[in-house]
């Protein structure tokens, strides 16, 4: 069978951000690129259901520009993924990237089980893996913290409020994104490494997927950082003019009393 994970490069959490010029989206200059950590427990997961089912393979798949994103792709492969397909393409929405992922696993076919992280550290809108399985017409289920496959049909454990768990149980071909504490991502190792250094990875356009430009939803600008926090205050006197004074400063600057 064919276990495809969807993966997307996101900068490290210690890069340094700033807002590119026209406040479209970041300056890439310098940026360190790293695979989505939350991904990392879905290539694992891949790996191991390969593993438990001798003749599978593990296909990873990325959206994003080829030059850059093929990084996180050989590391995949260094993990222990089988292939890897690169969709060339730059500006796109989560409603484009779901659809393009979904058209490659669709033409690719065999796909028995769709992994992703339960969302990418970088915008944090966890909807990529959900639209993309209502593109496939397949179960989708999120914050997947165990997983079990018996052939036909996958029972998983997801994480909901209040610390419980919520059993659920899909027919494949389906969709699961990862949480944390799924597994431990297994290290890539040096003979992996040279191994996926020496891989063709497959390259697709997006053109070439014929996705209508008005697919492209959302339209990015304004972006700016935060505001600087302002220098902390340090209170001097005794205990009652410092409790004064904190107060004064409650009420008239902090304006929450």
């Amino acid at each position: 069978m064919k276990i495809f994970v969807c993966i997307k490069q996101v900068p490290d959490t210690e890069t340094k951000i700033k807002i590119s010029p026209d406040q479209t989206g970041i300056d890439t200059a310098g940026i360190k690129w790293v695979m989505n950590p939350y991904d990392e427990y879905a290539v694992e997961e891949a790996n191991k259901l390969r593993d438990a089912n001798p003749g599978s393979q593990v296909w990873v798949l990325s959206v994003g520009p080829k030059a850059r994103v093929v990084e996180s792709l050989r590391t995949a492969l260094a993990m222990g993924a089988d292939e890897a397909i690169v969709v060339n393409g730059e500006g796109l929405d989560n409603f484009a990237t779901a659809k393009a992922l979904a058209e490659v696993i669709k033409a690719e076919g065999g796909a028995k089980v769709i992994f992703s992280g339960k969302l990418a550290i970088d915008d944090n809108a966890s909807s990529v893996s959900q639209m993309m399985a209502e593109f496939l017409n397949v179960p989708h289920t999120t914050v997947v913290s165990k997983f079990n496959f018996n052939g036909e049909n996958v029972v998983v454990e997801r994480d909901i409020e209040g610390g419980a768990k919520e059993v659920v149980q899909m027919m494949t071909p389906a969709v699961v994104a990862a949480n944390k504490g799924l597994n431990m991502p297994r290290y890539a190792s040096l003979p992996g490494i040279m191994k996926a250094k020496k891989k063709v990875i497959k390259e697709i356009e997006f053109a070439s997927l014929n996705i209508p430009a008005s697919d492209i939803k959302i339209k990015y600008s304004g972006f700016a950082l935060p505001a600087d926090k302002p220098a902390v205050k340090m209170l001097s006197g005794d205990a009652s003019a410092q409790a004064s004074e904190l107060v004064k400063l409650l009420r008239d600057e902090a304006k929450v009393l």
